[in-house]
Formats: structure tokens, sequence, C-alpha cells
């Protein structure tokens, strides 16, 4: 397994507020963080991870492999300022530099949910520095995506160069269905192991289903079969549920799943007042 030193650049602007991602744009992140958090060091005792806000510009926690230091203060982080994306970076390149084992390689990932007003030059310079010091870059591009995900991409095609593939970006945009973009490079196969393929759980707020868990690097159909339960959530709204519970349905024939979502259906349409009353039997 590939040792790694990494650093975690969170964004906590004002747009962290927003409640467009369940329950806001910011807890959203922090759970996400999270699991990046557990997926580097149960890959390797010996990875070490950092974090460091994009809005404030401070170094929370330094290079460490204790991830209890590192989510101590991610929680302890507030909505502040503007996203300051180059000098983050850089604050995160030299927190790099100064790492205790130089045979560690070296990795920035970069959470973005704010318009970024850098311009397009320094930007690609910024990745050229970085290509050429061998920092791979990884991205999530949530919130703001119709501003910066032109920006981004360039930002991670000038870092890979033409064979590179080291530098990922992930775009987690808002929709009406739970799907993550098919052309979006893997970073699970980048050295997250096993538990990478939760790299990214961000919530969509979607009125009457369950939380939107949007991954990269999914197996087995687990995003088709999430999809659909989704799919079978709303249409309880346009069918009364009722009308199916009085086709002597089976419960035992049901998978688990179907179970649960017929479950989910009934309470959301409210079966309870709908279905009749048993009637009494006289001996």
């Amino acid at each position: 397994m590939v040792l790694e030193s990494t650093v975690i650049c969170v964004d906590n602007s004002e747009y962290m507020r927003n409640g467009d991602f369940v329950p806001t744009r910011l807890l959203a992140q922090q759970d996400a963080v999270n699991m990046v958090c557990n997926s580097k060091t149960r890959a390797n005792p010996e990875n070490t991870v950092a974090l460091l806000t994009l809005g404030s510009l401070k170094v929370l926690s330094t290079l460490t492999n204790e991830v209890g230091k590192v989510l101590s203060s991610l929680h302890s982080i507030e909505p502040e300022g503007e996203v300051n994306f180059l000098t983050g970076i850089k604050i995160a390149q030299l927190a790099l530099k100064h790492r205790q084992s130089k045979n560690h390689k070296t990795r920035i990932i970069i959470f973005v949910g704010s318009p970024i007003d850098s311009d397009e030059k320094d930007i690609q310079r910024l990745a050229k520095k970085l290509k050429k010091e061998k920092v791979n870059v990884d991205i999530v591009n949530f919130g703001e995506t119709e501003d910066n995900t032109e920006k981004l991409t360039n930002f991670v095609s000038t870092l890979n160069g033409k064979e590179g593939t080291g530098s990922h970006i992930v775009t987690v945009s808002i929709g009406p269905t739970c799907q993550t973009p098919s052309r979006s490079p893997d970073p699970v196969r980048g050295g997250y192991g096993r538990y990478g393929r939760q790299w990214v759980r961000l919530h969509r707020r979607q009125p009457g289903s369950r939380p939107c868990t949007r991954t990269q690097g999914l197996t087995g159909g687990t995003e088709t079969e999430t999809r659909g339960r989704e799919q079978g959530i709303r249409r309880s709204g346009d069918a009364p549920v009722s009308a199916g519970l009085g086709d002597n349905v089976d419960l035992s024939q049901l998978s688990e799943e179907e179970q649960i979502a017929l479950a989910m259906q009934m309470s959301l349409a409210g079966v309870e007042d709908d279905m009749p009353k048993a009637e009494e039997t006289t001996p």
C-alpha cells in the first residue's frame, strides 16, 4: 500500500450556510471529510492527514495519523469569509513540504462549494507548479458547479498532463435524480482502498425521500438500486398505496428492500387512515 501524506482543504466560506445539501453544505461536507480521513488511515496506519480551512485560512490540524484530532478540529469549523482557493492550496503545499517522512507521496484533497474568483491564468500556473513538485490533487466540486466546473476541470487536466492519472475531480450536482457523473474519474482506485467507495457523501434535499448518497467507484448496481428506491418513494405520492394492499400481498414473497419500500410508501401516503377497519366476527 502506498504511503501518503494528505492535506484536506475544507470550504468554510459563508456559502456553506446554504441548505441545498442536507442539512447544510458545511455539515454535508464534514460527513464526507470524516469518511476520507478514516479511509486514508485505514488504508495504511502510517498515512498522515492534516486539515486546513479555505475561508479563514487556518491550519486546524498538522499532519498526523490520529484521526480523532482531525475530526475534533473538523467539527469546530464555522462559516466565515470567502473561499481563498489559490492561497489555501499554497499553504497546503507548504505543509506537505514539512512532512516528517519524506518517502510519503503527497496529496491535497479540496472541497469547493463557493464560486472561485481567481484568474484562470493564475490557476493554471499553480497547477504546473504542483505537477513539477509531484503533488496530486483531488477536488470535490459541489454547490456552485456552474461557475467552477470548467476552471477546476482545466486545473486537474493540467496537473495530470497527457498521461497522468494521479489527480481527480468529482462534481456533485443538485438534481432530480441521485446520479454520479458517468465521466467523472475514479479517485477510489488511487489508493483509498475498500473504504474509499464512500469517498464523497453529500446529501441532496428532496421532500419525501431519503438523503442521497453520492459515491465514486460503485459496484454491484448499488446506484441503480438506490435510484429505484427513490423512484418508488416518489411514486407513492401519485397512486394510493391502499389499492395495492387489498390484493392479498404476501410479504414473505417480497425482498427486504421491497418490504422497506412498501412500509415507507404506507407511511408517506397515510395508509393507516385509508385502511378499512376489520369486521367484528360474531360467535
